[in-house]
């Protein structure tokens, strides 16, 4: 009898331990459509834009992984990997720095972004979106989810995000948080660059939510970084250059 309760105790307690959608790691396919992106540049012609759609139609969408470690207090979205490799393996390189950080709990952030010839490191309160939950519904590797929009006020970005309640957690790909659920999709400015969930693992994050033992860069606050992008995306489109060939899009 005692065997036989021992038993049911174990059974239990891997079942309640299946159940636990409170702390994983999701895999994202990261998709830039750069002429999607650039199609969106003021400074550019109608025909130029229909000019580089034609330049580009083969391999205009550039894919990469990434990866987001989460639990009910903290979220941490990186690469996959440390190194970037082409699609049929034949090269690889480093990826840049970006480590985005959020602890809920305390409301605050860490970013560390290499741009712009450099590394920083963003150090500030979290400043959470303005979404709008939307009554439109779409199935996301097995998750119903549901969709909200915003805009980014730095960037001026459409964003539209898809996040799922079966996962009650405020994190999200990118820069994006904030929905009651995990954002299991990211679309930026209608299909310029789009962050899809391919699979998601429950599991004990600890290791993964972890910030490398040191942060190095230059250290900021919120006021900095923003004059810094608003500088260079104004400076950029004044010099009819794309800004998001050297800051994340």
């Amino acid at each position: 009898m005692k065997k036989l309760l021992l038993i049911a105790c174990c059974l239990l307690s891997l079942t309640a331990l299946a159940q636990d959608k409170s702390e994983g790691v999701v895999t994202y396919e990261h998709a830039t459509d750069w002429v999607k992106m650039n199609s969106q540049l003021t400074f550019l012609s109608k025909e130029e834009k229909e000019r580089m759609a034609q330049t580009w139609k083969n391999d205009e969408v550039y894919k990469t992984k990434m990866k987001l470690a989460f639990s009910p207090t903290q979220s941490l979205y990186t690469y996959l990997s440390d190194q970037g490799q082409s699609e049929d393996g034949t090269y690889s390189w480093r990826q840049d720095d970006y480590i985005i950080q959020r602890d809920f709990e305390k409301e605050k952030k860490t970013e560390i972004i290499e741009m712009l010839g450099r590394t920083y490191i963003l150090e500030d309160s979290l400043q959470t979106p303005k979404w709008k939950v939307l009554n439109q519904l779409k199935d996301i590797a097995g998750y119903v989810c549901m969709k909200a929009e915003a805009k980014d006020p730095l960037k001026g970005h459409k964003l539209t995000a898809w996040f799922s309640s079966d996962i009650l957690v405020p994190a999200g790909p990118e820069q994006s948080y904030g929905l009651p659920g995990l954002i299991m999709e990211l679309d930026l400015n209608d299909g310029a660059v789009v962050i899809t969930a391919t699979k998601v693992e429950f599991k004990d994050a600890k290791k993964d939510l972890a910030l490398p033992a040191k942060l190095k860069g230059k250290k900021i606050k919120n006021s900095d970084y923003n004059k810094l992008i608003s500088e260079h995306i104004r400076d950029s489109m004044k010099a009819h250059r794309n800004p998001f060939w050297a800051i994340r899009y």
